[in-house]
């Protein structure tokens, strides 16, 4: 067997988000993860919330060291990771639809939306409404700018390495990913404030 894949800021920064996930989600019983990267998330969190099914889910060549984290667990609440990436194209929206269960009673993603391009941005948000139940949450982790402007030096720093690697990724903007959220009848209901200039950000869907 390879040697599982590995993120140290998935070591950093999963106690200060499963402290949020906590408080929360403690009505949810099926959460959709988007981008579950390596998988070390996916293990950590299903692992303190034995209530929940954490589906992991990204693109298919990220499955197999999914896979692997979710094996070596061994927990009995992680279905099988599937292949869901945010788009496969810039309207496409969410592709395929999970809904073997039903809709999701929470959507959670990680550091994705700074990674993407914007008009992958709005598909993400204009394909919630197909996986999320009618009153489901929606929690973000990652950075945020605020009137367009950084939070910090460092998170400046970071924009303009991710726009050397890839022109069309960045922070973005707070206001802008509120109003595409908005318009899918998410309100926010918490922006907390995460260690290393992060936020996570948690709204509801409303019925209508």
């Amino acid at each position: 067997m390879p040697d599982k894949p590995y993120a140290e800021s998935c070591e950093r920064n999963r106690a200060p988000i499963l402290a949020e996930l906590q408080r929360h989600l403690g009505g949810a019983r099926r959460v959709l993860e988007i981008g579950s990267g390596t998988g070390q998330h996916a293990v950590h969190f299903a692992a303190a919330l034995p209530w929940l099914s954490w589906q992991a889910s990204d693109h298919r060549d990220h499955l197999p060291g999914i896979r692997q984290w979710l094996d070596e667990a061994a927990l009995p609440n992680t279905p099988a990771p599937i292949a869901l990436q945010a788009v496969t194209e810039p309207v496409a929206g969410l592709q395929p639809v999970p809904t073997a269960g039903g809709r999701f009673d929470a959507v959670f993603t990680a550091n994705t939306l700074h990674i993407m391009s914007w008009a992958h941005v709005q598909a993400l948000f204009a394909g919630l409404p197909a996986v999320l139940s009618t009153d489901g949450l929606l929690l973000v982790y990652g950075p945020f700018n605020y009137g367009g402007a950084f939070t910090s030096d460092s998170n400046r720093a970071f924009d303009g390495w991710l726009k050397a690697r890839d022109a069309a990724s960045g922070i973005r903007d707070f206001e802008a990913v509120d109003a595409l959220a908005r318009a899918q009848r998410l309100v926010l209901q918490a922006d907390v404030a995460m260690p290393a200039n992060n936020r996570l950000l948690v709204w509801q869907r409303q019925p209508g």
